[in-house]
């Protein structure tokens, strides 16, 4: 082969339906070959088989498993029989079949979990490490537990899983001045039926009186038996979306929007016989694979014999620096590891620094380092942080230079590791430790106490030390039970410590907080956070597991514990860990969460593997898009996608973006991909349950969506905190998900524009069009006719008020008319979230931004309705601003506390607490809790009062 053509990998990027040469070995010593359609699935090839010589000498097809050499050259079982050849990828055109070993079920359950994980479940078998397999086992027993003990709630219950409401934070009709409120039309149809009633309903009841009235309507219309309103539920018209319990109707946000947009509400009313179906499916499913494997527990641990107290020990801590691997420095230089012991982001003793010894590929130390702590003082969470730098060898000073000689370091690595382990014990013996590369700033960041204590998986090209760990005493040392800690300390105190608001206990899990009694707290604190409020601090929650020590631990088991009660914190959880499983320092322990939650949601798989097979096909007609080799037209994409095997990937999946959204069928005429300079693609999929209505999903592959993700989680903040009091400002925060490296989804809203196509659209001159201050009062005026245009413009000024405040307090960057939007009911709205914190852009030294936050004087033309007189509503208007401010302000260290999670996350903009002091100074953070904040507020109320004058500038001035 020539070099570089190794494999089919060619091949199986090539699109198209073209058939294949496959050879086939069968376990009767036969060998076949014979052509096959890159789109055929295993399944299929079993199929064509038959035809050949000596078929019947095989037996019982499910006795046999086809086996390849996949691309990360393994042998792979391939189980999964619906998989494609293109999707298997094998690396050689050769199938082999083999006899089948173990349990069908098991093994075609782990092949499913690996390929939706991203992560093969034999990677956690060959770490063969006990903290692993205990962790694996223990998640495996509580998931499936609570699996069971789901499929055994009543149905109404079980629906709470399942089909969670989807709520408003507050019971507040939204104010409309253009109809009557007190009573909304609602269209009703039974399912199986194709009559449909209007019904009127006070927005003040509750389902079940909905359900009474369409009942009764029915039995009016129909003359039937009246049936019973608690056998029922209420279904949204082509959706998973569900109104149940006890909310009244206007807090359902379907409802909700529905009154907002002056559109009536179209709801199928379902039997409960439909729900259980669903259930007893579960239930199948569920059994068929909890039984197909042994029910037998664990041994228990065995007892701990011969210990000592490790409090009775006071000896120095020490450990033996024994040599290095894989060093890779300049000649000329010296080496040096540095040693730390930490508690969280404490430093316990001072620092020891080993010998310098000479630059090589195994440089060897043999070198006792000694701590200034005692081992009876070292905490639980102690934790061992390793910098290993190069230095520059003295030089000799010339004569007459009066400047010191200063050794240059150069970092090379940094790794981390726990002085005791999982179950306690005081770590003893070697330890060959993978390191991470290290590029800090200066010797003081050498050391990493907030890295992960996993090691570099890539042990083969990572440098690595190894250490020993003494045997202080001949028999192991336990850290004492938390019951003797718990007596005698202040940490005692946490039992009977009345709980924080969660709000206030999302602090005290960063790393500064390691104690295993104060993580404990914590969690006792978070477990009064109602499902809604946990769904939206729940990207902070999945960053900090990344602080965790130990595989096993209370943040884990809340996760989980609550994923397994409501789907669909259960489905954000998944692709929050799935998005960041290429992360090798998370890797492992994010695999193995994902693994525990799919072994207690085993109907969940194919829900999410349908998905994860739509973006993976979106991976690769955006990669063709992008390639340079073919420069693809939209007639190209839309004639790419009608192809089969596009159509199925493609449609009939349930939106990543909001699982109670179904994707039903994609419309290739109406898909395209954007001029921008990633091409993301925007696929468009029709609804057979409404005409007309379309759905749009934005795919975008080459940028980190995670930032984005974390300011339209803020903006949604904000607007659940003004909507509580009472402030309604009509925030669009679309939806966004990261669902891999640098690739992910947003959701097309529909029914709107950029400013700046409105502006080119309305001017004969592409130079003129950003000055036209009548250009965006003249669209609304198009889209909203006669009596609309007031609500329009009470939409727009609202929606400005908000995202005033929202870009201001969260230091939005590269704001212009590209990235500011408009919806033709009138709501404005950012995108494109690329630089926050205050992160403002710079060309040749000069800021970029000139003003807090966009305020144009085409904005304050549509607020003042085209009138430059009209100060009664500029006033309110800022009124709003004011409000909004003041509300935001109250709960300031709310987002101070949130931005602090996500340092973990490893985000540009967002890594240390020096990119959150904005948010502080913005926001007065540090005097939210003192009774004299209301000066300090006021003040920074008064500078947003005085930016709307400085905002006056036209897009034109902006973009100069």
């Amino acid at each position: 082969m020539p070099p570089g053509k190794y494999g089919m990998q060619e091949e199986w990027e090539k699109e198209g339906d073209q058939e294949i040469m496959m050879d086939f070995l069968l376990p009767t010593g036969i060998f076949l070959k014979f052509p096959v359609s890159r789109n055929d699935t295993i399944k299929l090839v079993w199929k064509n088989a038959r035809s050949e010589a000596l078929f019947t000498a095989l037996g019982d097809p499910d006795a046999y498993v086809f086996t390849c050499i996949n691309q990360t050259a393994e042998r792979e079982e391939l189980e999964e029989e619906s998989r494609r050849i293109s999707d298997v990828r094998p690396f050689m055109c050769v199938l082999r079949l083999v006899a089948r070993e173990g349990d069908r079920v098991e093994k075609l359950t782990n092949t499913q979990i690996s390929l939706l994980i991203g992560k093969g479940l034999h990677e956690f078998e060959a770490q063969k490490n006990h903290e692993v397999n205990e962790f694996r086992t223990r998640m495996r027993q509580f998931c499936e537990e609570k699996s069971q003990e789901r499929q055994m709630l009543p149905w109404q219950q079980w629906m709470e899983y399942s089909f969670p409401c989807d709520l408003e934070p507050c019971c507040s009709l939204p104010s409309t001045k253009s109809r009557n409120t007190k009573k909304i039309f609602i269209n009703i149809k039974f399912e199986a039926c194709d009559e449909s009633f209007m019904l009127q309903q006070d927005p003040q009841d509750l389902p079940v009186a909905l359900m009474k009235s369409a009942l009764k309507k029915k039995a009016t219309v129909f003359r039937s038996v009246r049936l019973e309103p608690e056998d029922y539920t209420l279904q949204v018209n082509g959706s998973w979306d569900f109104i149940y319990g006890k909310h009244p109707l206007r807090q359902f946000k379907y409802i909700f929007s529905c009154l907002r947009n002056g559109q009536n509400p179209h709801l199928i009313m379902v039997h409960r016989s439909t729900i259980s179906k669903h259930q007893e499916e579960q239930e199948r499913m569920c059994n068929q694979v909890y039984k197909s494997r042994s029910q037998s527990r664990p041994p228990p641990l065995p007892l701990k014999k011969n210990t000592s107290s490790l409090w009775s020990i006071n000896e120095p801590f020490y450990i033996h620096l024994l040599q290095g691997s894989r060093v890779n420095a300049d000649e000329g230089m010296k080496l040096v590891v540095q040693a730390g012991l930490f508690h969280g982001s404490e430093l316990l003793c001072k620092v020891v620094t080993s010998s310098e010894v000479t630059v090589c590929s195994e440089p060897l130390w043999d070198q006792k380092l000694e701590f200034d702590i005692n081992v009876a003082d070292l905490p639980r969470m102690s934790r061992l942080c390793f910098a290993l730098y190069a230095v520059i060898e003295k030089a000799k000073k010339p004569r007459g230079t009066k400047k010191k000689n200063k050794k240059a370091d150069c970092p090379i690595a940094w790794v981390n590791t726990m002085v005791f382990d999982y179950k306690d014990q005081l770590k003893t013996g070697e330890f060959l430790l993978s390191t991470w590369p290290s590029v800090p700033d200066d010797k003081s960041e050498l050391l990493n106490p907030m890295g992960t204590v996993e090691k570099n998986p890539n042990v083969d090209s990572a440098a690595g030390l190894l250490i020993r760990f003494p045997n202080i005493r001949p028999h192991p040392l336990y850290y004492p039970p938390l019951e003797k800690v718990l007596t005698p300390y202040m940490v005692g105190l946490l039992r009977n410590w009345p709980d924080l608001p969660a709000i206030h206990a999302l602090e005290l899990l960063d790393y500064s907080f390691p104690d295993p009694a104060v993580r404990f707290f914590t969690i006792r604190c978070l477990k009064k956070l109602s499902d809604n409020e946990l769904l939206q601090y729940l990207i902070q929650l999945v960053q900090v597991l990344k602080y965790e020590s130990y595989l096993d631990c209370d943040l884990t088991t809340f996760l989980l514990e609550r994923a397994l009660a409501n789907r669909r914190i259960g489905h954000f959880l998944f692709w929050y860990l799935r998005s960041e499983i290429h992360v090798a320092s998370v890797s492992l322990r994010f695999g193995l969460i994902l693994e525990a939650y799919c072994r207690g949601n085993i109907h969940h798989i194919k829900l999410l593997t349908k998905q994860n097979e739509a973006l993976g096909k979106m991976k690769i007609l955006s990669d063709i898009v992008k390639s340079g080799s073919q420069k693809m037209t939209v007639d190209d994409l839309k004639l790419c996608i009608r192809q089969e095997s596009y159509l199925e990937a493609l449609s009939d999946l349930l939106s990543p973006l909001n699982p109670s959204i179904i994707l039903a069928e994609i419309c290739a005429h109406k898909c395209r991909f954007m001029d921008s300079k990633m091409k993301p693609l925007w696929l468009m999929y029709g609804n057979p349950w409404a005409q007309g209505e379309m759905v749009g999903i934005i795919f975008k592959n080459g940028d980190d969506l995670r930032q984005d993700m974390l300011t339209l989680q803020m903006i949604q903040l904000m607007e659940n905190l003004w909507k509580k009091e009472g402030l309604d400002l009509r925030m669009s925060p679309y939806g966004c998900l990261s669902t891999g490296n640098k690739m992910g989804l947003i959701e097309a809203v529909k029914n709107s524009d950029t400013i700046a196509n409105i502006q080119r659209n309305s001017s004969n001159s592409a130079a003129t069009a950003a000055f036209n201050k009548d250009a965006l009062l003249n669209w609304l005026k198009s889209k909203n006719p006669e009596d609309k245009l007031d609500q329009a413009i009470e939409e727009f000024t609202l929606s400005c008020a908000g995202y005033c405040v929202a870009t201001y307090v969260l230091g939005i960057g590269d704001r212009h008319n590209d990235n500011i939007m408009i919806r033709e009911n009138g709501q404005l709205f950012h995108i494109d979230f690329g630089h926050f914190l205050g992160n403002f852009k710079r060309k040749l030294g000069i800021n970029r931004e000139r003003v807090p936050f966009i305020l144009t004087y085409d904005f304050v033309h549509v607020i003042q309705q085209g009138r430059t007189n009209n100060s009664e509503k500029f006033e309110r208007f800022r009124e709003y601003c004011e409000r909004a401010y003041k509300i935001l302000c109250r709960n300031g260290m709310l987002f101070v506390n949130l931005f602090a999670m996500m340092k973990a996350a490893g985000l540009p903009e967002l890594s240390s607490f020096k990119d959150i002091q904005y948010l502080k100074v913005c926001n007065n953070a540090d005097y939210y809790d003192n009774a004299a904040a209301t000066n300090e507020v006021d003040d920074n109320v008064d500078f947003l009062v005085s930016c709307f004058k400085k905002g006056l500038l036209s897009f034109g001035q902006i973009r100069g």
